[in-house]
């Protein structure tokens, strides 16, 4: 199979089709190899325009979806990243491109060990892979002035905020019902602001689920 065709291909009709403007992120898009993070037989559906299933509950997130978070994000050259969920570390590979450094935090071990792997090759000196427990973000290396979330979350959890950077943004999609709404979180000092942009199905990243409520 023609790779790099099938990327000319998804620019082509599912980011420049889908509100994306920045020529960074275009570029980016353009640029990263989707198919080293797919296995196996996979990698013949790696720029198919859905999410694409990996296993464990994971997904890569729809191509458009990701570029439009990105470009809500505001990125700069300077930016200092974190990637929430990272799995296999193909979005920490998009940013990667777009920004100074990015944190990959993964709670799945042999995932992370997947994503060092390939990180090396695609981005390499780029991306810190770290393990640990995603809602508690990895406040070592904050603040951040970018804050990704590597798929959906039914709801923010409050230790992502103080880890964003004064000016800093947080992009990712909240989903409390059948669909989702891409999120962008600003900090200044220390008041925060939040916007809704647009419609996602993303997902929910596993762990990020709505909690039951219990009745009494």
């Amino acid at each position: 199979m023609d790779f790099a065709a099938a990327r000319r291909k998804m620019v082509a009709s599912q980011i420049r089709t889908s509100e994306v403007t920045d020529p960074a992120v275009i570029e980016a898009l353009g640029a990263v190899p989707r198919e080293l993070f797919v296995s196996g037989a996979g990698r013949a559906f790696a720029y198919i325009d859905e999410d694409l299933a990996l296993g464990k509950g994971r997904f890569l997130i729809e191509p458009a979806v990701l570029a439009r978070l990105l470009q809500l994000a505001d990125l700069q050259p300077t930016d200092h990243a974190l990637v929430v969920g990272a799995g296999i570390g193909y979005s920490a590979a998009v940013l990667a491109r777009l920004v100074r450094s990015v944190v990959a935090l993964e709670n799945d071990k042999a995932l992370a060990d997947q994503a060092t792997k390939v990180l090396a090759e695609v981005a390499p000196g780029k991306v810190s892979v770290v393990v640990g427990e995603l809602k508690a973000g990895w406040p070592a290396k904050s603040p951040f002035d970018v804050i990704l979330v590597d798929g959906a979350v039914s709801s923010l959890p409050v230790s992502f905020k103080p880890q964003l950077a004064d000016g800093g943004r947080l992009v990712c999609v909240v989903r409390e019902g059948p669909v989702g709404r891409a999120t962008l979180i600003t900090r200044a000092g220390d008041s925060y602001g939040s916007r809704q942009e647009f419609d996602a199905m993303t997902p929910i990243l596993p762990g990020f689920e709505k909690q039951p409520r219990f009745v009494f």
